[in-house]
């Protein structure tokens, strides 16, 4: 027991802390397992946008019972200019989410955005992200995007609350301009414990590609190569095999490989419920994160994270504001629900 440093002791169905076993004190507490309801969801949205505010590219982990989840919190503020921060929110059961708690700074010519996940190193945590620089943009401009200086980096955190500042990693070798690079998503190895593979997007031939680089220690970084891919991967590994989960233009594609080399379509545009959701997603659900709870006895199921845009076309107000962040789930990655899916 962290807090107190005594004996966590269990029998039958009680619960009790002591400094020795055989000790047992008068007053017991109840463990009772409390499962997740994803049937009270009304509805797949459990962020909303709206006029001034989107969410986008969400990262979970569940740590000690809570969620956490962060993404890509966009802003129009004074003088209509469009700032993009890394946001957090909270929840315990999926339903009641915490307002946003901006992590990172106010800066055009950074943005910090687009989380791909969140892992424990050594004694801490770290989050990746990128940067996606946009100086002097505002709602009255034409459409535009990140422009070459995208990066990708890294936090630190002992809470995952407080974050310290950010690292680029330099994921082609040290003194080497990269290029604009953006989605970034760390995984280990999974045959080799200690060795960590960065994913990234950068177009290869002109094509949109994942391309992935290792490192012993978070500072020094190999290039090994790519697969073609769409943007925001998430990868994990599971019976021996990685697992790509990907967003192309349309909807979001799975690929699985044995060695990072060769890779095969798990399956390709999933589209989820697109086409009966309406206007919040009428162009695009992307930016999948799967987070693998099928061991845990409260939820058993993947879940699956994204965000939906809308309607068509692209614009810049459609693209940074009003975009929500949704939910699904599924046994096998196959057949996938959400709350008041059509039967």
């Amino acid at each position: 027991h962290r807090s107190s440093n005594r004996l966590l002791c269990s029998e039958g169905d009680s619960v009790y802390l002591t400094d020795d076993k055989k000790q047992r004190p008068a007053v017991q507490w109840r463990l009772e397992l409390k499962k997740l309801d994803l049937a009270s969801l009304e509805s797949p949205r459990i962020l909303m946008g709206d006029d001034k505010h989107g969410f986008r590219d969400p990262a979970l982990i569940r740590h000690n019972g809570m969620y956490y989840m962060y993404y890509s919190f966009v802003k129009t503020e004074e003088q209509g200019r469009i700032y993009w921060y890394l946001g957090m929110s909270k929840s315990e059961d999926l339903v009641h989410w915490s307002d946003p708690k901006i992590i990172t700074e106010k800066d055009q010519t950074k943005n910090f955005a687009s989380p791909g996940n969140i892992i424990r190193w050594k004694d801490h945590w770290v989050i990746c992200m990128q940067t996606y620089v946009m100086p002097g943009y505002t709602r009255d401009d034409p459409l535009r995007f990140g422009n070459k200086d995208c990066r990708i980096w890294i936090m630190r955190s002992f809470d995952l609350e407080n974050w310290s500042e950010p690292e680029m990693l330099e994921v082609k070798g040290p003194g080497v301009d990269p290029g604009q690079m953006i989605d970034v998503y760390l995984q280990e190895d999974k045959d080799e414990k200690g060795k960590w593979w960065a994913f990234f997007k950068q177009r290869q031939k002109g094509e949109s590609a994942a391309n992935y680089s290792y490192s012993y220690d978070l500072k020094n970084w190999t290039y090994q190569g790519f697969v073609e891919a769409g943007e925001n991967v998430c990868v994990w590994v599971e019976d021996d095999t990685y697992y790509m989960l990907h967003s192309p233009e349309k909807g979001m594609g799975l690929l699985t490989s044995k060695n990072l080399k060769k890779w095969k379509p798990f399956f390709e545009e999933e589209i989820l419920g697109q086409e009966e959701w309406g206007d919040w997603c009428g162009q695009r659900v992307t930016a999948g994160f799967v987070l693998d709870l099928r061991d845990d006895p409260a939820v058993g199921k993947y879940l699956m994270f994204f965000h939906g845009q809308g309607p068509a076309p692209k614009t810049t107000e459609i693209i940074n504001s009003g975009t929500d962040m949704a939910i699904a789930w599924s046994d096998d990655l196959v057949t996938w629900e959400w709350p008041g899916k059509k039967k």
